[in-house]
C-alpha cells in the first residue's frame, strides 16, 4: 500500500479513531457492499498494529456494519427487503419504549435538541452526510436519555445496521430534507407535552416513512439492475 492510500488518524484514542474512520468510509459507500476488510488491509492503510485492526473489525462486526463469511473474512453487507423490515420492526420496538418513557415525565433530552439543530442546519445546506449523522445522533439521544444501559446497548446494535442502510441507499435524498426535520419536531413536541401515546404515534409514522424510503430505493435499484 503506497503512501497515497494512507489514512491519517486524529489524536484521540487510536482504537476509537480507527473505528470512526472505517465506519464513516463504510457508511458513505467508500468501502462498498461486498468489499472485504482484513486485518492486513486495515493495518496497512492506517499504519496500525494488527491487534488494533482486529479490534476495529470485531467492533464493526458486532454492530452489523460488517459480516463474517464462511471463510471468516469480514465483508460489508447490504440488507435485503426482509432484513430491512425486520430491522425497522426491532428499531421501532426499542424507540417506542424510549419516547413513551420520556413523554411520561415530559423530558426532552438536550442532546436530542442539539442533534435536531444540526439536522436543520444540514437540511438547509443540503448536506446529506451531515443529515444522516445528525439523524442517528437524534435517535441515539432519545434512547440514551431513558437511562437504561440495556436498552441503549440493544439500540446501538440496531443503529449500526440502520446507519449502514441509510448511507448505502441514500434514502434522505428521496424526500425533501425538511420532511424528516418536521417529523423529529413532532416527536419532540409530543414528548414536551407529556403525551406518551402521541409520541409513539409520531415516532411510528416517522420510522414507517424511513423504512418505505429504504425499501423503495432498494426496489428501484433492483429494477434498474444495479449490483448489490
Amino acid at each position: 500500500m503506497d503512501s497515497q492510500n494512507s489514512f491519517p488518524l486524529g489524536p484521540s484514542s487510536l482504537t476509537e479513531a480507527l473505528y470512526e474512520s472505517v465506519r464513516k468510509r463504510i457508511v458513505n459507500g467508500e468501502i462498498a457492499p461486498g468489499e472485504k476488510l482484513t486485518e492486513v488491509r486495515i493495518a496497512s492503510e492506517y499504519s496500525v498494529a494488527r491487534p488494533t485492526a482486529k479490534a476495529c473489525l470485531e467492533r464493526l462486526t458486532a454492530l452489523g456494519l460488517l459480516r463474517r463469511t464462511t471463510h471468516k473474512t469480514a465483508v460489508v453487507p447490504k440488507l435485503d427487503e426482509d432484513e430491512i423490515r425486520d430491522l425497522y420492526f426491532s428499531r421501532e420496538t426499542v424507540e417506542r419504549a424510549a419516547v413513551a418513557a420520556l413523554a411520561r415525565t415530559a423530558t426532552v433530552p438536550p442532546a436530542a435538541v442539539r442533534a435536531q439543530a444540526s439536522m436543520k442546519a444540514a437540511a438547509g445546506d443540503m448536506a446529506f452526510a451531515n443529515q444522516v449523522e445528525a439523524d442517528i445522533a437524534f435517535h441515539s439521544a432519545l434512547v440514551a436519555a431513558v437511562g437504561s444501559r440495556r436498552l441503549s446497548r440493544m439500540h446501538e446494535v440496531i443503529l449500526g445496521e440502520v446507519h449502514l442502510t441509510m448511507g448505502q441507499f441514500q434514502a434522505h435524498r428521496t424526500t425533501h430534507p425538511t420532511n424528516v426535520v418536521h417529523e423529529h419536531d413532532d416527536i419532540l413536541k409530543a414528548i414536551s407535552d407529556g403525551d406518551p401515546e402521541r409520541a409513539q404515534q409520531c415516532l411510528a409514522h416517522h420510522l414507517d416513512q424511513a423504512q418505505e424510503r429504504l425499501v423503495g430505493q432498494l426496489r428501484r435499484e433492483q429494477s434498474e439492475g444495479t449490483p448489490a
